[in-house]
């Protein structure tokens, strides 16, 4: 299903002329406006990379409406509209994709964000928190797709009961299962619930790898898991985590 036109024009800032030199306008297959779009884009043309995102999000073109999406959740060249963004994530999400077509990164992080959406709302818009259709969005995305992302998100919901029941042994399996793939923030929870279990050494190892990976918004609360485990166990654990951890930040397995 593609976006409307009145949806486009409401979406986009007042049309301006494409660069006559690179031979592109409205009428360009869709493309080429992406291309376009995204070299104007990365040259900081970021008016003309909307306008060329909008014609050929019109034409059907995925990646230009998720593109476009990203600059209104971002604030990214216009003014930050979550709704918006809302808005074009359920055109890409409805719209499907078929099995192993180069839309389904596209279509993943649609899901993906969508699924955050509904955690958290969206004030002032019919957008509420739905706990449910978040983790279901979850669920799919980790089962059907694999998503490292999804896998955590989806393993933290279970853990708190968000969205459904609480269930630590589910949890743990794509806790599991999103750490192996390098997820820093699965390293360092799973870790933490192996050292609440009794494995001492292995999941404080796992929680001082995931300090050398996460990115640093993350840093503050995996390091406090950390911390916190470290300052309780014994030296001899300490030593083997140390040692283990080493062994984690090489091959991304314990």
């Amino acid at each position: 299903m593609g976006l409307s036109v009145a949806c486009l024009a409401a979406l986009s800032s007042p049309a301006g002329a494409f660069d006559i030199k690179s031979g592109v306008n409205k009428e360009s297959g869709p493309f080429d406006l992406f291309k376009f779009g995204f070299k104007a884009y990365k040259n900081g043309q970021k008016e003309e990379a909307v306008e060329a995102y909008k014609y050929a999000a019109e034409k059907g073109h995925t990646g230009s409406r998720w593109a476009l999406a990203n600059m209104y959740a971002d604030g990214d060249g216009v003014a930050q509209d979550d709704f918006a963004a809302f808005k074009i994530y359920s055109e890409i999400a409805q719209q499907g994709v078929e099995p192993g077509s180069e839309d389904t990164g596209f279509f993943v992080n649609a899901l993906l964000s969508l699924a955050g959406y509904y955690k958290s709302g969206i004030p002032g818009s019919p957008v509420k928190v739905d706990l449910n259709q978040a983790r279901q969005i979850y669920f799919q995305v980790a089962s059907t797709f694999g998503v490292p992302e999804a896998q955590f998100q989806l393993a933290q919901m279970m853990l708190a009961g968000d969205g459904g029941s609480t269930s630590t042994q589910q949890a743990k399996k794509w806790l599991n299962q999103a750490r192996k793939s390098g997820h820093p923030g699965a390293m360092s929870v799973f870790g933490n619930i192996l050292f609440q279990e009794g494995q001492s050494a292995n999941g404080l190892a796992l929680m001082t790898a995931a300090l050398d990976r996460c990115k640093p918004k993350d840093c503050k609360w995996m390091e406090s898991l950390q911390e916190q485990a470290f300052s309780v166990a014994s030296e001899s654990d300490r030593r083997n985590a140390i040692a283990l951890s080493h062994k984690i930040a090489s091959s991304n397995t314990d």
